[in-house]
């Protein structure tokens, strides 16, 4: 089977998962936890019960694929996709609902990781662009999950809601069982990971370690904006089929805009695209609690979609530029492992911070800290090449 073949399937796959990952929270997650007598702060911690997960298993799940191969992992990580949607509708509190978000978090986490360093490796001088395409179709499974999402709220029940992610993840593992097993020579060349010399490897690596600060800080703010915009906008008056369409709008502008700025990031290099993505979207997150409208939240939610890709489509792409042969898995691990303990921190702090002060001070405080980002990214060693 051909390199071409594998990244159809694994896309297909990809976005099939994630479409139901996606469904399952966006913007169901926070309205159902409100729904179910949540409180601000507790809905905070049943959002980043999913993101614990990566902080947990991203560098084994990166370590262990490098020696035993991409599929048996991935394929792992299905079974829990095809699983996990049919516990929601068990769920009959906050708690249980943490529970689930729990489980269904290590899918996500051991998918993504392995996904990328497949990519990451499969494609040394076209890295960003293809791993922003690839991005950029599962992101299509996830502009698809809001407008569903409400719409079938609005016109069904939450429990509808996740009868459409357990469709979505069973035919995800259907498509995954297809995968081709990889040859004995592809992985002969890989000594089983010592995992401590390995994450030793990786950390002391500085442009590993500050481009996955850098990261995390964006998917920090990311977690945040996914759990509270709605939320927000709910505040405001804004109803569920309007609040799924603002969503929808950051999604969608992720999807058109990360795979040009992976192709130019290959052709101009990392910095020259992370820099400006950092400051759009440090002016984007601080306006929201100046708008009220759902044109306006829409707006702000599509710019901020644009520079989260713009950030993203070269982070990953620049880790694997300057990650060790044979260690792509761990050094995305990492990656994702820092990212993870980012995107956790985001929501509780946000949950916090809108519970003291309201959304007023937590949108702003959250674009402060891409604004800090950006400064910290100065420091991180630049490969002399864009692609390995």
């Amino acid at each position: 089977m051909t390199a071409r073949y594998f990244f159809v399937l694994i896309a297909s796959i990809g976005a099939l998962a994630i479409f139901s990952s996606t469904l399952s929270k966006t913007p169901v997650l926070p309205l159902f936890a409100a729904h179910l007598g949540a409180t601000p702060a507790e809905i905070g911690w049943i959002v980043i019960a999913s993101t614990i997960p990566g902080i947990l298993i991203s560098f084994p799940a990166g370590a262990i694929s490098d020696f035993f191969g991409k599929r048996r992992v991935i394929v792992a990580s299905l079974v829990v996709f095809a699983t996990a949607p049919f516990l929601y509708l068990l769920v009959t509190d906050a708690w249980q609902l943490t529970a689930v978000r729990f489980y269904h978090g290590f899918a996500t986490a051991i998918f993504n990781t392995v996904a990328t360093a497949a990519l990451a490796a499969q494609y040394p001088e076209r890295r960003a662009a293809m791993l922003s395409t690839y991005s950029s179709i599962t992101i299509a499974g996830r502009s698809v999950a809001p407008f569903l999402g409400g719409f079938l709220i609005s016109v069904a029940s939450f429990e509808s809601v996740y009868w459409a992610c357990a469709i979505s993840g069973v035919l995800a593992f259907v498509v995954g069982l297809m995968l081709p097993a990889e040859s004995p020579r592809s992985r002969a060349d890989v000594r089983f990971p010592h995992f401590f010399a390995a994450l030793r490897d990786v950390l002391s690596s500085r442009a590993i370690m500050l481009t996955s600060i850098v990261e995390a800080a964006q998917f920090l703010v990311f977690g945040a904006v996914e759990a509270f915009l709605a939320l927000y906008a709910a505040s405001v008056g804004i109803p569920a089929w309007q609040i799924g369409i603002i969503l929808g709008a950051q999604l969608l502008s992720v999807i058109i805009v990360k795979p040009l700025m992976g192709n130019l990031s290959d052709r101009f290099g990392r910095s020259a695209i992370i820099f400006p993505g950092l400051a759009l979207g440090a002016i984007s997150v601080a306006l929201v609690p100046m708008a009220d409208e759902v044109y306006a939240l829409s707006a702000l939610s599509m710019l901020y979609g644009a520079a989260f890709a713009t950030v993203t489509s070269s982070t990953t792409a620049l880790v694997a530029d300057v990650a060790k042969e044979g260690q792509f898995g761990a050094s995305v691990g990492v990656l994702r492992t820092i990212m993870d303990i980012g995107q956790t921190i985001g929501p509780v702090l946000t949950g916090l911070l809108i519970a003291a002060w309201g959304y007023g001070v937590a949108f702003p405080a959250l674009a402060t800290i891409i604004a800090a980002s950006a400064l910290m990214f100065v420091f991180v060693p630049r490969p002399v090449a864009s692609s390995a």
